[in-house]
């Protein structure tokens, strides 16, 4: 059954100047809330090693933002701005990167009034030699409402669409820090361990993670392993009903190895599973109703919005799991990729997350939500004010907290 939960009673004040524009010189210098057994404390998070306990797995999403941001001009002069939000053709990742002619993909357009169908070029000047050779164009296939607009991209020289939006593309910021990318960003605004392209916002509580954080982990005998979630806009999309069970979730895909899978259903009972942040968090929590599904019908398909709200579940996380590997041994399968909608709000009962670590959320928002789920009551508040009265940066670029679930 949906919850009936107001997203009023989710809310706090967030001064413009308490958001953190720029990121920290050193990326384990900020600060680290500490909730743990109903406590708040804070420390450093270089200091994040000492607090987990040894034997955990700690589980990071690996996807990596792409510069998928372009700006086009049409002969009138318009300047028109394509956002890609996933591909559709092809459909898969992984080809349409490698794509080296022409692609198509779901996006959000920017000055749509001015651009009712045809074909624009991409705006560039003679100081931009690299996207001169590309002769890049855009072509509009379909004209949807909010992100259901879709694109076809063409290009010459041979290059592949990955190399495209490398040349020609920006990273796309989150809107609220209202200033324009920077070359610092390039870097800054996406995770040590990123690998796989894909999200076009970063997974941020991973964005503290130096080689001597993740090196003082390893001698903690802290596990670590890699998910991959790709973070879609949806992820910054208001929640502007009154009841949270009147929004819709925004879906994203997401992969996972067999090996992974293994690792996970071996975890001793006693170990605890540590997430890198929301988006893993959904990942994660997702396993286990694909397993349910393989359970129920032989095979998973997707994870749908107030799906673990649907029934009582009683099947146990190993058993969960089991079904999925089944499955997946039975399909020959090295890795499964899936989509999910899910929403972690007050109720939800957690099958696979026991730590979390993560940044300061807005308010109203879904994940603000999932840290209430996870936190148990209203010590999502307590948490906040302390976070507030104790000068800590919030949002993307700025500080964590480690929350011990309740």
């Amino acid at each position: 059954m949906e919850p009936k939960i107001k997203i009023a009673d989710f809310t706090y004040n967030l001064p413009e100047e308490r958001i953190a524009k720029y990121p920290l010189a050193q990326r384990d210098d900020s600060k680290l809330l500490i909730f743990e057994g109903g406590d708040i404390s804070e420390r450093k998070f270089s200091n994040l090693s000492a607090i987990l306990p040894s034997g955990s797995m700690m589980v990071f999403n690996n996807t990596k933002v792409v510069p998928a941001r372009l700006m086009f001009k049409k002969p009138s002069g318009a300047v028109i701005e394509i956002f890609c939000l996933e591909p559709v053709e092809p459909n898969d990742y992984a080809l349409c990167f490698s794509s080296v002619t022409e692609c198509s993909w779901n996006v959000v357009i920017g000055n749509a009034k001015r651009w009712k169908s045809g074909e624009v070029n991409f705006l560039c000047d003679e100081s931009h030699p690299g996207a001169l050779a590309l002769n890049l164009r855009a072509e509009l296939i379909y004209k949807g409402d909010n992100n259901g607009s879709v694109v076809k991209f063409k290009w010459d020289s041979g290059a592949s669409f990955s190399e495209v939006l490398d040349i020609c593309g920006r990273i796309p910021i989150p809107p609220y820090l209202k200033r324009d990318t920077e070359s610092l960003d390039l870097e800054r605004y996406q995770t040590l361990y990123a690998k796989v392209k894909g999200s076009v916002a970063a997974p941020t509580a991973g964005l503290h993670f130096t080689e001597n954080v993740l090196d003082s982990l390893d001698k903690a005998g802290i596990v670590r392993n890699n998910v991959c979630l790709h973070v879609g806009a949806g992820t910054f999309v208001p929640v502007k009903s009154e009841l949270i069970s009147d929004h819709k979730m925004h879906t994203e895909p997401f992969s996972v190895t067999k090996e992974f899978l293994e690792s996970l259903l071996a975890l001793a009972p006693d170990k605890k599973v540590i997430a890198v942040g929301t988006t893993s968090t959904r990942c994660l929590e997702s396993l286990y109703f694909l397993g349910v599904q393989c359970i129920k019908n032989g095979f998973p398909t997707s994870v749908s919005q107030w799906e673990p709200y649907s029934e009582e579940f009683g099947y146990t996380l190993k058993e969960s799991l089991s079904a999925l590997l089944k499955y997946m041994e039975r399909e020959n399968l090295a890795s499964l990729t899936a989509r999910t909608a899910i929403i972690i709000v007050p109720s939800y009962k957690f099958r696979v997350v026991d730590i979390l670590v993560t940044n300061f959320h807005q308010p109203q928002s879904t994940l603000l939500l999932l840290i209430s789920a996870f936190t148990g009551g209203d010590n999502w508040k307590r948490i906040y004010d302390y976070a507030l009265n104790n000068d800590f940066r919030f949002l993307s670029y700025g500080d964590s907290s480690v929350l011990f679930r309740q």
